[in-house]
């Protein structure tokens, strides 16, 4: 018997190496070294990483652009268009996230590379599930980012909903991986493969007479993913969660999972299951309207700002799921520019609530934000831009973001799916100019200031910066992620 060893392009992998090798050097390091290892050491190397995995990505554009899409790996890994874009973002949120969370371990004393290690490591198997042609590697991926994920959200060991809010994620998130692997297994034995482009090549090329194993398997997926990206009813885990984390991991958690994991669902249902298209549209069409209906309307009542951007963030996976129905390389680009501008945006509002939270990170009433504006006008200033983006307001990212993935829609014939999913942006519209009419509020202007460290303020800045930039010019990025769809590997 000859062992047949697979080919393996490293190009596609070196973004994931890069992160996984600084991973693995910081947890060495922190056991060599005598003490603890320092922050601004972990931080530096994290960013200096994510920066490395960023810069990588310019060459595999180039190399696509030279070569077109290829797989390695017994074709289990894919370096396309797609794949690249998506690292690229995760690249960014990774060292944003970083910087924000230098500044709030050093108010809150936390020293080592703890944090630095895990958030590595999660990123690089956010990476490889944008990367990934195989169902049992999305699997691996999405353990990869969730493991670790467990472990940041309870992170704040002097405070007990940390704790509580860890446990409930693992739980549910165990439930969901187990219930995604089930349904890969049930894929596989109704095509007799789990790589995706085998999959799309079967179910293209036969009739499947008796598709039972097949529709159960797919949504079973269809539910692993769905609490990844906190749609409902799926959805139940993310307030908690989301409140409990130490507020840095919430803001890498909202940029950095829903990348991921958006990813890796766009290549099942488009590339695998493009077939059965009329299948699966229906279960998003009931997934959207729930989504961007139930996150909208549960945001209105919150007090908690952390639960309230939950919630918010719940409706902006409404409209992301609205490119993936189209089903169309309109809506896989819109979805992808919908991830690429939301990233940055919610990791910079994450900052300002940290920032807001002063020592132990639980000053998250909107009732501390009255005045913001008015005693720190900047400040105020940049974090009501964040916020009018994520409403979708005009000359912002995130008005051009909604109208793609509303215009995809409407071209594949999702009308009346459009019209609700703008119900729901126009209840969400409610909660974010409640928000900054109470920035700007004359009552308490002798409360305290709130302290900007530099790096939160570089984060603060190049999430405003970014925002406004390509929303008054979203060419760029438009048609970025237009090409990278093109490059799609079906």
């Amino acid at each position: 018997m000859t062992l047949t060893i697979p080919s393996i392009h490293y190009l596609a992998l070196v973004p994931v190496l890069i992160l996984f090798g600084a991973s693995l050097a910081l947890l060495i390091a922190t056991s060599l070294v005598r003490g603890r290892l320092g922050s601004r050491v972990a931080t530096g190397v994290t960013v200096l990483a994510s920066l490395a995995a960023f810069v990588v990505t310019f060459w595999q554009w180039r190399y696509l652009d030279a070569h077109g899409a290829s797989t390695t790996i017994a074709n289990a890994i894919v370096l396309d268009g797609f794949s690249v874009v998506a690292t690229a973002v995760i690249a960014i949120s990774l060292a944003m996230a970083a910087l924000v969370a230098h500044d709030w371990a050093k108010r809150q004393g936390v020293t080592g590379a703890e944090f630095h290690v895990l958030a590595l490591a999660t990123a690089a198997g956010a990476v490889l599930m944008t990367q990934a042609n195989d169902l049992v590697v999305i699997f691996l991926g999405l353990e990869i980012l969730s493991i670790g994920l467990y472990v940041l959200v309870a992170f704040d060991r002097h405070r007990l909903r940390s704790a509580e809010a860890a446990l409930k994620y693992f739980l549910l998130g165990s439930f969901a991986s187990a219930i995604f692997i089930y349904g890969a297994a049930l894929i596989y034995g109704a095509t007799g493969s789990t790589n995706l482009t085998s999959i799309s090549y079967f179910l293209g090329s036969n009739l499947v007479l008796r598709p039972g194993l097949l529709y159960a398997g797919g949504a079973l997926l269809l539910v692993g993913f769905a609490f990844k990206v906190a749609a409902v009813p799926f959805h139940m885990w993310t307030p908690d969660v989301y409140e409990g984390a130490p507020t840095p991991v919430t803001g890498y958690m909202a940029a950095v999972v829903k990348v991921g994991a958006f990813a890796a669902l766009i290549r099942v249902l488009i590339s695998a299951l493009g077939t059965q298209l009329g299948t699966w549209r229906p279960i998003l069409w009931a997934l959207i309207v729930l989504t961007t209906l139930v996150g909208a309307s549960l945001a209105l009542v919150q007090r908690n700002v952390k639960r309230m951007l939950a919630y918010s963030s719940i409706n902006h996976a409404g409209f992301i799921l609205l490119g993936v129905w189209a089903g169309t390389v309109r809506g896989s680009a819109a979805a992808l520019f919908y991830l690429a501008t939301y990233a940055p945006v919610v990791v910079a509002s994450f900052a300002v609530l940290t920032l807001v939270g002063g020592d132990g990170d639980d000053q998250h009433s909107i009732d501390h934000y009255r005045g913001l504006a008015r005693r720190q006008p900047l400040l105020g200033a940049m974090f009501a831009i964040l916020l009018l983006s994520q409403l979708g307001a005009p000359l912002t990212t995130g008005f051009y973001a909604k109208f793609a993935v509303l215009g995809a829609a409407v071209d594949a014939g999702g009308g009346p799916l459009a019209l609700i999913t703008l119900l729901g942006a126009a209840i969400a519209a409610f909660f974010y100019l409640r928000w900054v009419l109470t920035l700007y509020a004359d009552d308490q202007l002798d409360a305290a200031r709130v302290a900007v460290p530099r790096a939160s303020a570089l984060v603060i800045g190049l999430g405003v910066a970014i925002t406004i930039v390509f929303g008054v010019w979203p060419g760029p990025i438009a048609a970025l992620a237009q090409h990278a769809t093109v490059l799609f590997t079906p």
